[in-house]
């Protein structure tokens, strides 16, 4: 299974250049049905609003965490499956283990590139297709 380019996509992060960032390397990869949110919980909102086949967020937000989003985000039923990638700049052992218990589907330590996003992306789909 892979991610068509029509599939809707949310990226999360409170710092607005890395928002363009990710949807600049987003279109570079075909990816044109992009939202964002700027927090957590802007980022819940939306995804109780709409079906989204990815996530993209930021590990270190306010109010609330890219990690406290993916938890609710799980314990939706509506999104229990959907795939969420964690963003981060430190690459903390027990973060990625509390990332990986509470369900994330791959994990991007920033900076990054279309190649490297694209690559994660991939893994997540063909993971998801096994």
């Amino acid at each position: 299974m892979t991610l068509e380019t029509a599939s809707p996509i949310l990226i999360v992060d409170d710092y607005g250049t890395m928002l363009k960032i990710m949807r600049n390397l987003l279109k570079q990869l075909g990816y044109e049905n992009v939202d964002d949110a700027s927090n957590g919980a802007a980022a819940l909102e939306k995804v109780q609003a709409k079906q989204y086949h990815l996530i993209i967020s930021d590990w270190n937000m306010e109010p609330m965490t890219g990690y406290e989003l993916l938890i609710k985000v799980r314990q939706s039923a509506n999104n229990a499956t959907t795939p969420f990638i964690m963003v981060t700049a430190e690459s903390k052992s027990e973060n990625i283990l509390a990332a990986r218990k509470a369900g994330v589907s791959n994990y991007l330590v920033k900076p990054f590139n279309a190649v490297t996003l694209k690559a994660k992306i991939d893994q997540v789909f063909g993971q998801r297709a096994a």
